[in-house]
């Protein structure tokens, strides 16, 4: 299976691609790793988008496209893969789908996961991570507090919050995928294969409805 996940940033497509892909077996391709993981490879690739976020710069799309074709001609990839991040727009989208016609691969179902802007907001403005690198547990001031506060269950030390974690700044970056990505969602659907998910409530409920939702494509 080929599977796309999108939704707004905080939507918890991280949280859900990284479970199915356990549950399936399958990769999990995060736009955001990938870079990572091929500038730390030291890939052709990974040295090209090197030199733009060196620079502060966004990389781009065809670095990011010729990052995915490296990732997806590997033997991991070959029974199925979950994109995660990636496409973030209308370009993107049709570099993918002439990139998947390259490798003889379609997507099978994109996941859209909805949820209203306030909570999201919400969401990400409450959370809150282990300011110890070696532990890294995540919190959430209202959904996922810990037990002191301010102090990570784990290893007992203090929690950070993200410069970007303000509501200013998501207000801004949910205006940006409301003009950019949101798009996306009518572009699959006028395809037959967008599924739209209730992304707000239990995790586990939502992880249900997903398989669900999958199930009755295979």
């Amino acid at each position: 299976m080929q599977i796309l996940f999108l939704g707004a940033p905080g939507a918890g497509k991280g949280t859900q691609c990284k479970r199915l892909s356990k549950h399936l077996d399958l990769a999990h391709l995060s736009s955001g790793d990938l870079l990572r993981e091929a500038v730390k490879e030291g890939t052709p690739t990974g040295l090209k988008a090197k030199s733009y976020m060196d620079k502060g710069v966004l990389v781009p799309d065809e670095v990011l496209i010729a990052m995915f074709e490296e990732k997806l001609a590997r033997p991991e990839c070959a029974k199925g893969f979950i994109l995660d991040g990636f496409p973030r727009n209308l370009a993107q989208a049709g570099s993918l789908d002439q990139l998947l016609e390259k490798l003889n691969k379609q997507l099978t179902v994109v996941i859209n996961m909805q949820v209203d802007f306030n909570l999201l907001t919400e969401r990400i403005c409450g959370r809150r991570t282990c300011g110890n690198k070696e532990c890294g547990s995540t919190y959430h001031i209202k959904f996922m507090p810990p037990k002191k506060d301010d102090i990570c269950d784990v290893c007992g030390s203090a929690l950070t919050k993200r410069s970007d974690d303000n509501e200013e700044v998501v207000r801004n970056r949910l205006k940006v995928y409301e003009k950019e990505t949101e798009p996306l969602i009518e572009y699959y659907d006028a395809r037959l294969i967008l599924r739209t998910i209730d992304g707000q409530g239990d995790v586990d409920e939502i992880f249900s409805d997903i398989l669900r939702t999958i199930k009755v494509l295979v």
